[in-house]
């Protein structure tokens, strides 16, 4: 099949060296996208006032198809929020203290609990969640400030956000830009994701172990006596028993929610807007319970709490997903019909393009989409790059001509492994000031087992293909 590759092709490629290349330098890409827009729309129109609607066009098509990603993350972040403030996040994580009593229990209980409250919460709220309460038990069994920084980063930012099974924003953001089912996408990660997970957090304690024996990570008393004064200081707006009943109910709410998806066959938005829902409904019934007659005003708040997180952390997302929304059926609905008959979109055309000259090979797809989605992590959000990550998954997989599923998720798990709070010491932060450690020493403890991980994982890739 011969396709008509045009200006507006070849601009493309050029704005995603562009963004790779800025991204590398550790700088910010916006400016960068909206000049491509800017750019390809004036190409293909030769409209000057048409190119500069077009930016403001693709930017409302973004966050139209990001919304309900961002509100439903906002709405938790509201309702953890809730919890933390009230203790109840105290009482539903106690039961586990019986469970660690030396370094190794800690590492893997706080891990663990960690990649399963981030499957729901997703990881900055869990650390908030768990840190406060979890922490000084992990000390006082004998893990390292570090080591729990460590456990928390690849369980949670790691292992959980890479997958994102629940609230499915990142396969969201690769399935679009792959142009793919999102089902496709989660479905392919599944082995990936524990692959990479398994061999990482293995790897990790085995490198913690070695230095604590060697006596190179030490516990400090100061850090434990100031996580005591925290839970001490914490404010007392329900009853013990009040704490009790909803640390039992928001369990089981989200247990059912988790059958809910399973027996009605709930995936993508209508599994987002069940867990958005519930979050909705704990949120308001905590609020109101613990805030009696000032619940209403507390409501607003916590909301306007939530909602500023999660434009905060999708404003870098908008503008690059904005731009690779044209790759593919975007391009109409932003610009409108000035593609080639002929074209199934700037991506695919560049993929059936590269097919009839270039004889790639699920080998060297595997290890190309591992290094752009690495190199699109570096700058530290994890998300901004993954659409990235998705667009060149279909140029390859189109190319290959199979293994599109495969490739995208070995992307996206490369991207927030790197860039989604394990690698990149700026994206460490949230870790790294609860556990009172440097986020530069955090991400130089996690260079050798995330490395690791991704060798492998994408040696299975190339098996999966």
């Amino acid at each position: 099949m011969i396709v008509e590759l045009t200006a507006l092709h070849w601009i493309y490629v050029v704005f995603i060296a562009l963004i790779i290349g800025f991204m590398v330098m550790r700088r910010d890409t916006t400016i960068v996208c909206i000049a491509g827009i800017f750019l390809i729309a004036l190409t293909a129109t030769g409209s000057l006032s048409h190119s500069i609607s077009s930016i403001f066009n693709s930017f409302s098509y973004a966050i139209t198809e990001l919304l309900s990603t961002i509100l439903v993350i906002s709405i938790i972040v509201a309702m953890s929020n809730t919890l933390t403030s009230t203790g109840i996040n105290a009482v539903m994580i106690s039961p586990f203290r019986k469970l660690i009593r030396n370094p190794t229990l800690a590492y893997w209980t706080i891990g663990i609990l960690m990649m399963v409250i981030s499957w729901f919460f997703w990881p900055s709220p869990a650390v908030a969640l768990i840190g406060a309460v979890l922490l000084p038990v992990a000390y006082e069994a004998g893990l390292p400030a570090l080591g729990t920084a460590m456990a928390m980063n690849l369980f949670g930012h790691g292992i959980a956000l890479s997958g994102d099974f629940v609230i499915q924003a990142a396969p969201k953001l690769t399935s679009d830009a792959a142009g793919i089912p999102i089902q496709d996408v989660i479905n392919a990660s599944v082995p990936l994701v524990f692959t990479m997970g398994i061999v990482t957090t293995v790897a990790a304690y085995f490198f913690l172990r070695r230095d604590m024996k060697r006596g190179v990570l030490k516990i400090t008393d100061s850090v434990i006596q100031d996580n005591h004064v925290e839970e001490i200081n914490q404010p007392e707006l329900l009853s013990v028993a009040q704490k009790r009943f909803f640390a039992i109910l928001v369990p089981l709410l989200f247990a059912a929610d988790v059958a809910a998806m399973t027996m009605l066959d709930l995936t993508g938005g209508d599994a987002t807007a069940l867990i958005g829902g519930t979050s909705i409904l704990i949120l308001l019934l905590i609020t109101l319970t613990s805030h009696k007659n000032k619940g209403l005003e507390k409501t607003t708040q916590y909301l306007i709490e939530g909602f500023t997180f999660g434009f905060k952390v999708f404003g870098p997302v908008i503008p690059i997903a904005a731009f690779f929304y044209l790759g593919d059926a975007g391009f109409g609905k932003i610009i409108g019909d000035f593609l080639p008959k002929a074209s199934q979109g700037i991506v695919n055309d560049l993929g059936v393009a590269l097919a009839n000259v270039v004889p790639l090979s699920k080998e060297v797809g595997a290890v190309t989409l591992t290094a752009v989605g690495a190199i699109t992590g570096l700058d530290g959000s994890g998300f901004s790059g993954i659409s990235l990550a998705g667009s060149v998954a279909a140029l390859f997989g189109a190319a290959i001509g199979k293994g599109i599923a495969t490739l995208t998720a070995l992307g996206q798990i490369a991207a927030i492994w790197v860039g989604g709070g394990v690698l990149v010491p700026w994206a460490l932060i949230p870790a790294a000031a609860i556990c009172k450690v440097d986020p530069f020493d955090l991400a130089r403890r996690n260079l050798v087992p995330v490395c690791i991980g991704l060798v492998v994982t994408t040696i299975v890739a190339m098996f999966l293909i």
